[in-house]
């Protein structure tokens, strides 16, 4: 498809009839199309979706007023409303081997509080033989009413409305692409619609339906019926299971801001010692507790001291008595020994003869005055005759009561410790007014996380719930048509025409299975080789893969791990986005125009030059750029200057508050640098 023209009447900003040629040129894609913001450029890129889809459009200067509403506030300010507004848009595209040539033409306008809407398509079915003949063939649209009034069918089967949003697009939205949900659901829309794995599907799906026609008897009409509303059914629970997807989808992205803002309060909360404030009350316990242990053990310690422990201190004078007290008892053992040696002695000396004797009582004698000297002490305190025992049990007590000493002083150095940390702690709580509006917000805050929950859960359990619903109505349905089919093998052509749809439904569902895996390669290189040609940061990104069930998106880095798309800068997930729509096109063939308003959004210089100097040239064979003067600038323009067919340039009048189309743009001969 190629866009030729687009005329605006009385539209947004633009006054009278406003006309720009789009086609382009040989090795020349790109028109660009200058203007300040608030001139009309978003309007315009408005303009080329109302035209084509009406109601069905998604213009960003709807919000979320109703199209009658929308259409009402898009007549020109200083124009008739009686007369109204119109957009032609004029366009070729190739169908059944041929080229079209169509001009789309919607209008509108205000009859007393009535709002008149209408749709005119002209199309010239033989302009392609025309230009083949001659090259410089005008085209010759005639009104086609059949067109014109299925016009919403027709132009689904040139350009689905998803893959429009594809190929028109605002460049500082699309970052949320690179959403893992959102950049699988494109991923899925364009594989099979761009690619065509949907037709593989309509076939096997015509093939069902061809199963299904037969000439019905009564019963069998009874059972067409009750096919007709399980089929009613089916679609009701896949129209509510779409509705539940994308309301549990606006759920978790609900919760995801708002687990956002909750980590930003609770980063400020504790910035400001929210985390000492929240544990004032557990430090103050937990103070007083080691203050009571502290007590404790310092009682402890007096009860301690008030035992033998002081005793440690007069250990030499303990040892002197315990010394006294071994010479005391050894002094008493020898006076005890003298007393029997005195007998035996007695006893002895009697039993001698006489001539001995005398030489014996002298040694008996010396060996008793020697052991009476044993007996005699320098002091002598009369210590008890247990004092030896009574100092061992000292010994003991002391040794003791030095251990659990110890183990005390060791306690109450450790709890004193733990005190100053504590009072350290206490001291850095910061005060109830400067903590106070951030902790009210923060418990408000997770209010909301706790309702965006909720509210993903219930969201969850609705979709689970529907889905085991589409399942049971889908085998109800299967169940019947199998029944249906089975009434009508009756007739011998009516199972040759069931057999081989069948094997022909097979051979398809085996075929879209193969196409599918082949696209998902191909767009894998396709999307990561755009990633890269972009990309500043050559190294970041080193693979990429596309999971073929649930077409979710997956970036690894050089050894291998997966890269989450949130780690991204907001100019690199724009990329990443700009990347997944340039593969998908690539893959495609480039058969579609591409329209880009703010290209150049949220990018730094370099990357704006890859996307000027790789992207823009190649994005597609037509290429629509809605920029400022800041994004393409006089440098880039002359880095793009090979590839543009044509310029124009959007001018405000802040008076009249009209937006006028002047050929040229900003630095070209063609038109002055406008403020």
């Amino acid at each position: 498809m190629l866009l030729r023209k687009i005329t605006l009447e009385e539209f947004g900003a633009y006054r009278g009839k406003q006309s720009l040629n789009l086609t382009p040129k040989k090795g020349k894609p790109v028109i660009l199309i200058g203007g300040l913001n608030g001139c009309g450029k978003t309007t315009l890129l408005d303009a080329i979706q109302l035209v084509l889809y009406g109601n069905r459009a998604r213009c960003s200067g709807r919000g979320t007023g109703t199209y009658e509403t929308y259409l009402r506030e898009s007549i020109n300010r200083m124009a008739d409303p009686a007369r109204g507004s119109a957009v032609t848009l004029e366009f070729t595209t190739m169908t059944g081997g041929q080229e079209h040539y169509y001009r789309v033409v919607r209008s509108w306008h205000i009859s007393g509080k009535t709002l008149k809407e209408f749709l005119n398509v002209y199309v010239d079915e033989a302009y392609g033989e025309r230009t083949r003949a001659v090259r410089t063939a005008q085209p010759e649209p005639q009104f086609n009413r059949l067109l014109s009034e299925s016009w919403a069918d027709h132009i689904e089967s040139l350009l689905p409305l998803e893959i429009a949003s594809l190929a028109f697009f605002d460049g500082e939205k699309i970052e949320s692409l690179a959403d893992p949900d959102r950049a699988a659901s494109v991923i899925e829309s364009a594989v099979h619609s761009l690619l065509g794995v949907s037709t593989v599907q309509q076939l096997r799906n015509d093939l069902l339906a061809l199963q299904r026609r037969q000439k019905l008897s009564d019963e069998e009409q009874h059972l067409l019926d009750k096919i007709h509303a399980q089929e009613r059914e089916h679609d009701e629970v896949l129209a509510a299971y779409d509705v539940a997807h994308q309301e549990l989808g606006k759920s978790r992205n609900d919760l995801r801001k708002a687990q956002r803002t909750l980590e930003s309060l609770e980063a400020a909360f504790e910035k400001e010692g929210g985390g000492l404030f929240n544990r004032r009350v557990e430090l103050e316990n937990e103070r007083k507790s080691i203050t009571d242990q502290l007590a404790q053990v310092r009682s402890d310690l007096v009860q301690l001291a008030a035992g033998p422990l002081p005793l440690l201190m007069a250990t030499g004078l303990i040892a002197d008595l315990r010394e006294q007290a071994v010479l005391e008892k050894q002094a008493r053992r020898s006076a005890q020994v003298l007393e029997v040696l005195q007998e035996r002695d007695s006893w002895l000396l009697d039993m001698l003869p006489a001539a001995t004797r005398a030489e014996v009582v002298a040694k008996l004698e010396a060996d008793r005055a020697d052991r009476a000297e044993s007996t005699e002490l320098d002091v002598d305190l009369q210590l008890p005759h247990d004092a030896l025992e009574q100092f061992g049990v000292l010994e003991e007590l002391l040794q003791r009561d030095s251990d659990r000493g110890r183990l005390l002083l060791t306690a109450a150095a450790d709890l004193s410790d733990e005190l100053d940390q504590l009072d350290r702690q206490l001291a850095g709580v910061p005060e109830q007014h400067k903590v106070e509006a951030l902790q009210q917000a923060r418990e408000e805050q997770l209010v909301v996380v706790a309702h965006c929950r909720a509210a993903g859960e219930r969201a969850d359990a609705r979709l689970g719930e529907l889905k085991r619903r589409r399942e049971h109505v889908r085998t109800l349905l299967e169940r019947a048509h199998t029944e249906f089919v089975r009434t009508k093998v009756k007739a011998e052509e009516v199972e040759r025409i069931l057999k081989y749809s069948e094997k022909a439904r097979a051979t398809l569902e085996r075929f879209g299975s193969a196409l599918l895996q082949r696209h998902i390669g191909k767009l894998e290189w396709a999307v990561l080789d755009s990633f890269k040609a972009l990309m500043r940061k050559q190294g970041l990104v080193k693979s990429l893969r596309i999971d073929t069930e649930k077409f979710a998106l997956t970036l690894g880095d050089s050894t291998g791990n997966p890269i989450d798309p949130a780690r991204l800068s907001a100019g690199e997930r724009q990329l990443l986005a700009v990347s997944l729509l340039w593969g998908l096109m690539r893959v495609a063939g480039n058969r579609l125009p591409s329209v880009i308003d703010t290209p150049l959004g949220r990018l730094d210089s370099r990357h704006r030059e890859h996307l000027v100097t790789r992207y823009f040239p190649q994005a597609s064979e037509q290429v629509l750029l809605l920029s400022t003067d800041e994004e393409i600038d006089e440098y880039l323009l002359g880095r793009l200057r090979k590839s543009v067919a044509r310029t124009y340039t959007l001018v405000h009048d802040d008076e009249e508050l009209t937006t006028q189309v002047v050929e040229g743009y900003w630095w070209n001969e063609g038109v002055q640098h406008v403020g």
